[in-house]
């Protein structure tokens, strides 16, 4: 993977040709050192599934392009990377393709996990605000129980924090746990479960913990403010001379037009100040077996343009909570174990890079999109590539 990787093999004739695919599918064998049989149509056998779905019937088939390749400076060491991408909207691998290939010529991307940590929130209620004043010390104190607590269900986490919060009557019982390279939300949700039963022993609530500040799936102001999952940044340095070749606009452009859509991000409330990262983060979790619903979380953060001293465009991305696995779940089997494979990121020790990827992935689509904004070839692009004009290569 430290090694350049040859650019994708397209054809303006025939996209789909079988040469032409085999030669992409050639150029994967080289980059993973092995053919990636699932990913290319070979099926899954249905005992693979099982923990992962009930009644089952069969698969979802979702076509699966590569973009890139893209120079990223992990936390782990600068390599290329081929990312796999599922989706059916077209245009949008082209997209951040694009992106991806001015990372790369302006020397790769730098993106580090900064801070992680899952929390989980329920809630005690008691029978006035001094009851919930008092069970908040107490959880204070309890802080090492909570830690044995989890310890005794797990080899991987571990609980890092306990902040209880006082809503009334009721006590918001927020811990932090850090849950190695999964997700970790069952084990995470199990340890909280146990650690509220043993508060609400010593405490004595008027109404027995329930789950309580459901944070899970869903955009919310403390992941941005305090994060969830794995904080992760990701920055590049693009040459003025690069913009004007490649994307037909400046770096003054782009910060201006970013400055007009954070007047529309205040005026909507939103908390996913970027401009599509939902669409890469759906298509790279759909392919390398994350769960779907965390987008709702992850997709949440800033973008930020601005002219360098030397007149180029500083561009970066912020995702304070990018929640992400490469164990357990999804990822272990079938197309998304392979996708990993791609990325190099499949199993134990790959959770930050892969977080520190989907970030440089984000930022290489949000620069690409703004740029086609700028020089008003976005609906020009969807004309020639996407479902309007489906024959465009």
């Amino acid at each position: 993977m430290n090694t350049p990787i040859s650019s994708i093999p397209r054809s303006r004739d025939n996209d789909l040709s079988p040469e032409v695919i085999e030669a992409r599918r050639d150029l994967v064998r080289g980059v993973v050192g092995q053919d990636l049989p699932h990913v290319f149509g070979q099926g899954v056998a249905p005992e693979e599934t099982r923990g992962n779905v009930e009644n089952f019937i069969g698969f979802a088939q979702i076509p699966i392009g590569i973009a890139g390749p893209m120079q990223v400076e992990t936390s782990s060491g600068s390599a290329q990377f081929l990312v796999p991408m599922a989706t059916t909207e077209g245009a949008m691998v082209a997209s951040y393709s694009r992106g991806m290939a001015w990372i790369t010529a302006s020397g790769g991307a730098l993106a580090r996990v900064v801070h992680e940590g899952l929390s989980q929130h329920p809630i005690l209620v008691f029978d006035s605000i001094a009851g919930a004043q008092a069970a908040r010390e107490i959880a204070l104190s309890m802080e090492r129980d909570f830690q044995a607590i989890t310890a005794s269900i797990t080899s991987h986490g571990k609980l890092v924090e306990v902040s209880p919060k006082v809503l009334g009557r009721r006590l918001v019982l927020r811990l932090v746990f850090t849950t190695g390279d999964a997700i970790g939300i069952n084990m995470a949700a199990r340890a909280c479960d146990l650690c509220a039963a043993a508060l609400a022993e010593r405490t004595k609530p008027a109404e027995r913990y329930v789950h309580g500040q459901d944070v899970e799936k869903r955009a919310h102001a403390h992941g941005v403010l305090e994060g969830r999952g794995r904080s992760v940044g990701a920055e590049v340095v693009v040459a003025r001379e690069l913009l004007a070749k490649k994307a037909r606009c400046t770096p003054e452009a782009m910060v201006k037009i970013l400055e007009t859509y954070r007047v529309g991000y205040a005026e909507l409330g939103t908390h996913n100040q970027m401009v599509q990262s939902a669409n890469g983060l759906a298509a790279l979790f759909i392919a390398t077996g994350q769960d779907p619903a965390y987008v709702t979380e992850s997709c949440c953060g800033q973008l930020d343009f601005a002219v360098t001293a030397s007149g180029d465009l500083h561009a970066s991305v912020w995702i304070p909570s990018m929640l992400v696995g490469t164990v357990g779940g999804g990822s272990g089997q079938g197309t998304a174990a392979e996708c990993l494979d791609l990325l190099g990121c499949r199993g134990n020790g790959a959770g930050n890079r892969f977080a520190e990827i989907a970030a440089a992935m984000v930022l290489a689509g949000d620069l690409s999109l703004m740029a086609a904004f700028c020089s008003h070839e976005f609906v020009e692009a969807h004309e020639s590539l996407g479902r309007n004009r489906p024959g465009g290569s």
